[in-house]
Protein backbone atom coordinates (compact mmCIF):
# COMPACT_ATOMS: atom_id res chain seq x y z
CA UNK A 1 0.00 0.00 0.00
CA UNK A 2 1.15 3.46 -1.26
CA UNK A 3 2.49 5.30 2.04
CA UNK A 4 0.21 8.10 3.45
CA UNK A 5 2.26 11.48 2.62
CA UNK A 6 2.22 14.84 4.39
CA UNK A 7 0.94 18.29 3.26
CA UNK A 8 1.17 21.78 5.39
CA UNK A 9 -0.84 24.14 3.70
CA UNK A 10 -2.74 27.65 4.44
CA UNK A 11 -6.46 28.63 3.24
CA UNK A 12 -6.21 31.34 0.65
CA UNK A 13 -6.99 34.77 1.67
CA UNK A 14 -7.50 35.77 -2.17
CA UNK A 15 -9.10 33.71 -5.23
CA UNK A 16 -8.20 34.71 -8.88
CA UNK A 17 -5.20 35.07 -11.37
CA UNK A 18 -3.37 37.98 -9.73
CA UNK A 19 -3.94 36.50 -6.67
CA UNK A 20 -2.52 33.15 -7.89
CA UNK A 21 0.50 34.57 -9.61
CA UNK A 22 1.57 36.50 -6.32
CA UNK A 23 1.33 33.26 -4.60
CA UNK A 24 3.62 31.04 -7.23
CA UNK A 25 6.19 34.47 -6.95
CA UNK A 26 6.32 33.53 -3.38
CA UNK A 27 6.95 29.72 -3.77
CA UNK A 28 3.45 29.10 -3.25
CA UNK A 29 1.41 26.53 -5.56
CA UNK A 30 -2.45 27.37 -5.18
CA UNK A 31 -4.76 24.44 -4.59
CA UNK A 32 -7.99 23.11 -3.93
CA UNK A 33 -9.68 20.60 -1.63
CA UNK A 34 -12.93 19.00 -3.15
CA UNK A 35 -15.47 16.29 -2.71
CA UNK A 36 -17.70 15.02 -0.05
CA UNK A 37 -19.91 16.78 1.92
CA UNK A 38 -17.96 20.26 2.93
CA UNK A 39 -17.43 23.20 0.50
CA UNK A 40 -14.19 23.34 -1.40
CA UNK A 41 -11.34 24.91 0.20
CA UNK A 42 -8.96 27.29 -1.91
CA UNK A 43 -5.46 26.49 -0.17
CA UNK A 44 -1.39 26.63 -1.10
CA UNK A 45 1.67 24.95 -0.41
CA UNK A 46 4.91 25.15 -0.44
CA UNK A 47 6.12 24.54 -4.13
CA UNK A 48 9.47 22.82 -3.23
CA UNK A 49 7.74 20.67 -0.72
CA UNK A 50 5.26 19.71 -3.44
CA UNK A 51 7.82 19.04 -6.09
CA UNK A 52 9.52 16.58 -3.62
CA UNK A 53 6.04 14.53 -2.62
CA UNK A 54 5.93 14.41 -6.96
CA UNK A 55 8.75 12.93 -7.70
CA UNK A 56 8.33 10.04 -5.16
CA UNK A 57 7.09 8.56 -8.16
CA UNK A 58 3.51 7.29 -5.58
CA UNK A 59 2.51 10.90 -5.33
CA UNK A 60 -0.95 10.08 -7.13
CA UNK A 61 -1.72 7.18 -5.78
CA UNK A 62 -1.14 7.74 -2.07
CA UNK A 63 -3.39 9.39 0.57
CA UNK A 64 -2.74 13.14 1.44
CA UNK A 65 -2.93 14.21 4.72
CA UNK A 66 -3.50 18.19 4.33
CA UNK A 67 -2.63 19.60 7.41
CA UNK A 68 -4.72 22.69 7.74
CA UNK A 69 -4.72 25.24 11.14
CA UNK A 70 -8.04 23.53 11.29
CA UNK A 71 -6.91 20.33 11.54
CA UNK A 72 -6.18 17.92 9.47
CA UNK A 73 -8.45 16.73 6.18
CA UNK A 74 -7.70 13.20 4.48
CA UNK A 75 -7.50 13.77 0.33
CA UNK A 76 -5.80 11.80 -2.68
CA UNK A 77 -4.29 14.18 -5.21
CA UNK A 78 -6.47 14.32 -8.57
CA UNK A 79 -4.56 16.35 -10.65
CA UNK A 80 -1.33 18.92 -10.66
CA UNK A 81 -0.97 20.75 -13.40
CA UNK A 82 2.41 21.60 -14.67
CA UNK A 83 3.71 24.48 -16.27
CA UNK A 84 4.23 23.70 -20.50
CA UNK A 85 7.93 25.32 -20.22
CA UNK A 86 9.10 24.92 -17.30
CA UNK A 87 7.45 21.56 -15.87
CA UNK A 88 6.89 24.00 -12.62
CA UNK A 89 3.46 23.25 -10.54
CA UNK A 90 1.02 25.74 -10.96
CA UNK A 91 -2.04 24.39 -9.33
CA UNK A 92 -2.83 21.45 -7.86
CA UNK A 93 -6.50 19.50 -7.06
CA UNK A 94 -6.69 17.13 -4.10
CA UNK A 95 -10.22 15.10 -3.63
CA UNK A 96 -11.75 14.84 0.29
CA UNK A 97 -11.87 10.51 1.09
CA UNK A 98 -13.96 9.63 3.62
CA UNK A 99 -12.98 6.12 5.49
CA UNK A 100 -15.62 4.21 3.14
CA UNK A 101 -14.47 5.96 0.27
CA UNK A 102 -13.97 4.05 -3.27
CA UNK A 103 -11.65 5.77 -6.06
CA UNK A 104 -10.29 5.19 -9.31
CA UNK A 105 -6.05 5.10 -9.48
CA UNK A 106 -4.33 3.87 -11.64
CA UNK A 107 -1.59 1.23 -10.70
CA UNK A 108 2.14 0.61 -11.70
CA UNK A 109 2.63 -3.02 -13.31
CA UNK A 110 5.51 -4.86 -11.85
CA UNK A 111 6.46 -8.29 -13.95
CA UNK A 112 8.30 -10.91 -11.26
CA UNK A 113 9.92 -14.20 -11.55
CA UNK A 114 11.05 -13.78 -15.60
CA UNK A 115 14.03 -16.01 -14.63
CA UNK A 116 11.07 -18.64 -13.87
CA UNK A 117 9.58 -18.17 -17.69
CA UNK A 118 11.10 -20.42 -20.45
CA UNK A 119 9.51 -18.07 -23.35
CA UNK A 120 11.66 -15.20 -21.79
CA UNK A 121 14.85 -17.79 -20.81
CA UNK A 122 14.92 -19.14 -24.37
CA UNK A 123 15.25 -15.41 -25.70
CA UNK A 124 11.33 -14.19 -26.20
CA UNK A 125 10.58 -11.01 -25.14
CA UNK A 126 8.11 -9.91 -22.86
CA UNK A 127 5.68 -7.26 -24.97
CA UNK A 128 4.09 -4.78 -22.53
CA UNK A 129 0.93 -3.82 -23.32
CA UNK A 130 -0.20 -1.82 -20.06
CA UNK A 131 2.31 -0.45 -17.72
CA UNK A 132 -0.37 0.77 -15.43
CA UNK A 133 -3.83 -1.26 -14.11
CA UNK A 134 -7.14 0.90 -14.10
CA UNK A 135 -8.07 0.10 -10.59
CA UNK A 136 -11.11 0.91 -8.53
CA UNK A 137 -10.01 0.52 -4.59
CA UNK A 138 -11.33 1.11 -1.28
CA UNK A 139 -9.03 4.67 0.10
CA UNK A 140 -7.45 3.40 2.48
CA UNK A 141 -6.05 0.24 1.23
CA UNK A 142 -4.33 1.64 -2.32
CA UNK A 143 -1.71 -0.52 -3.55
CA UNK A 144 1.53 1.37 -4.65
CA UNK A 145 2.40 -1.71 -7.52
CA UNK A 146 0.94 -5.03 -8.93
CA UNK A 147 2.87 -7.69 -9.03
CA UNK A 148 2.71 -10.17 -11.87
CA UNK A 149 4.14 -13.38 -12.08
CA UNK A 150 5.18 -14.94 -15.55
CA UNK A 151 6.33 -17.97 -14.08
CA UNK A 152 5.91 -20.57 -16.75
CA UNK A 153 4.99 -18.73 -19.79
CA UNK A 154 5.93 -19.76 -23.20
CA UNK A 155 6.76 -18.21 -26.17
CA UNK A 156 3.23 -16.95 -27.63
CA UNK A 157 1.15 -16.63 -24.20
CA UNK A 158 -0.81 -14.19 -22.81
CA UNK A 159 -1.03 -12.69 -19.54
CA UNK A 160 -5.03 -11.24 -19.76
CA UNK A 161 -6.71 -8.94 -16.25
CA UNK A 162 -8.85 -12.64 -14.99
CA UNK A 163 -5.00 -14.56 -14.16
CA UNK A 164 -4.60 -10.92 -12.16
CA UNK A 165 -5.08 -11.67 -8.26
CA UNK A 166 -5.33 -7.79 -7.33
CA UNK A 167 -4.84 -7.22 -3.80
CA UNK A 168 -7.57 -6.89 -1.19
CA UNK A 169 -9.98 -4.21 -1.56
CA UNK A 170 -9.26 -4.03 -5.31
CA UNK A 171 -11.00 -4.80 -8.56
CA UNK A 172 -10.13 -3.81 -12.28
CA UNK A 173 -12.20 -0.32 -13.68
CA UNK A 174 -12.48 -2.04 -16.93
CA UNK A 175 -15.21 -4.82 -16.61
CA UNK A 176 -16.21 -5.44 -19.97
CA UNK A 177 -13.27 -7.49 -21.54
CA UNK A 178 -10.75 -9.89 -20.58
CA UNK A 179 -7.87 -7.14 -21.58
CA UNK A 180 -4.10 -8.72 -22.33
CA UNK A 181 -1.55 -6.80 -19.77
CA UNK A 182 1.73 -8.62 -21.87
CA UNK A 183 2.87 -11.24 -24.16
CA UNK A 184 5.65 -13.37 -24.49
CA UNK A 185 7.00 -12.67 -28.25
CA UNK A 186 9.94 -14.46 -30.14
CA UNK A 187 12.49 -11.79 -31.26
CA UNK A 188 12.22 -12.37 -34.76
CA UNK A 189 8.28 -11.62 -34.41
CA UNK A 190 8.72 -8.01 -32.52
CA UNK A 191 11.61 -7.27 -35.11
CA UNK A 192 8.51 -8.19 -38.36
CA UNK A 193 5.46 -6.35 -36.33
CA UNK A 194 7.92 -3.30 -36.51
CA UNK A 195 9.01 -3.80 -39.81
CA UNK A 196 5.41 -4.44 -41.08
CA UNK A 197 4.21 -1.33 -39.18
CA UNK A 198 7.16 1.11 -40.92
CA UNK A 199 6.25 -0.67 -44.57
CA UNK A 200 2.31 0.37 -43.93
CA UNK A 201 3.81 3.54 -43.13
CA UNK A 202 5.69 3.75 -46.51
CA UNK A 203 2.85 3.02 -48.40
CA UNK A 204 0.82 5.47 -46.44
CA UNK A 205 3.24 8.31 -47.33
CA UNK A 206 3.47 7.07 -50.72
CA UNK A 207 -0.54 7.18 -51.54
CA UNK A 208 -0.47 10.44 -49.64
CA UNK A 209 2.40 12.10 -51.77
CA UNK A 210 0.57 10.61 -54.53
Amino acid sequence: MSDALTLPAELRKRAGKGASRALRREGRIPAVIYGGKDEPATIHVEEKLLMKQLMTGHFMNSIVMVELDSGSVRTIPKDVALHPVTGRPVHADFLRLSRDSKIEVAVPVVFVNEDDSPGLKRGGVLNVVRHELELVCEADRIPSEIEIDVTGLEVGDSLHISAVTLPQGSVSAITDRDFTIATVVAPSALKRSDAEATDEGEIEATEVSE
